[in-house]
């Protein structure tokens, strides 16, 4: 039996909310909803659903502070709904656990994609997390992470070691926002402001390497203000 996830809709804006309580029912998916956050804490300690959509503008509460709450005790992802212009809220929401963003105005097809990967990370086998792969594969870009090979087109590619960390690790994350701070962390161990700006010059090096178009990438996608995100599908 097909058993659909459960989504936990958290959004004032009545337009914004039928319409993706309209999309959720055109895709069978099971769906509970409400305006508010100190009822949203309370559904989601009640109903634990598969994944939370949140509005990060909501007039009882700040949803960043649902987020920070949720972390403590769940895991549950997180997709955030947020407005253009924004760009400091997404950052502070990912880097307190959100796991993904939609910018308003957004499109059917656009949450759907975030939806699906958010369910692929749900109902990936606890036996193959992505920090245990042995490979990954993206149209003709192929990591070889035991051998620690990476090539395009069947053809090996020569990367520094910082560019080889980049890659590995927007690929274990592939389909996720990763924030600049997250980045500096994982790669450098530190996110010193002005650090932001190697970061920028190390994945612009990248991108030649493993882009057949840099300016129009395939692989890397660029979030604008907030950071970097490998394709995934």
């Amino acid at each position: 039996m097909d058993i659909k996830p459960l989504i936990l809709v958290i959004e004032d804006d009545k337009a914004i909310r039928n319409f993706i309580l309209a999309t959720l029912k055109t895709q069978g998916y099971k769906y509970i909803e409400t305006e508010n956050g100190e009822k949203g804490l309370a559904m989601i300690m009640s109903y634990n659903p598969d994944i939370i959509i949140l509005d990060l503008g909501l007039p009882d509460m700040d949803g960043l502070e649902i987020i920070s709450k949720v972390r403590l005790w769940s895991n549950t992802p997180i997709i955030v709904v947020s407005a253009r212009g924004q760009e400091r809220e997404k950052v502070e929401a990912l880097d307190s656990g959100a796991d993904d963003y939609i910018t308003k105005p957004f499109g059917i097809s656009e949450l759907l994609a975030r939806l699906r990967v958010s369910l692929r990370h749900i109902y990936r086998p606890e036996s193959e997390p992505k920090a245990c792969m042995s490979e990954f594969i993206l149209g003709d870009l192929k990591i070889n992470f035991e051998k620690r090979i990476v090539s395009l087109n069947n053809e090996e590619i020569h990367l520094t070691p910082i560019e080889y960390k980049l890659l590995t690790l927007l690929s274990r994350h592939a389909g996720k926002v990763l924030t600049h701070n997250f980045i500096l962390k994982e790669v450098w161990g530190s996110m010193i402001g002005n650090e932001t700006q190697s970061l920028r010059v190390f994945m612009a090096s990248l991108r030649r390497k493993i882009e057949k178009e840099p300016a129009q990438p395939r692989y890397i996608l660029t979030e604008v203000g907030v950071g970097y995100r490998m394709a995934d599908e």
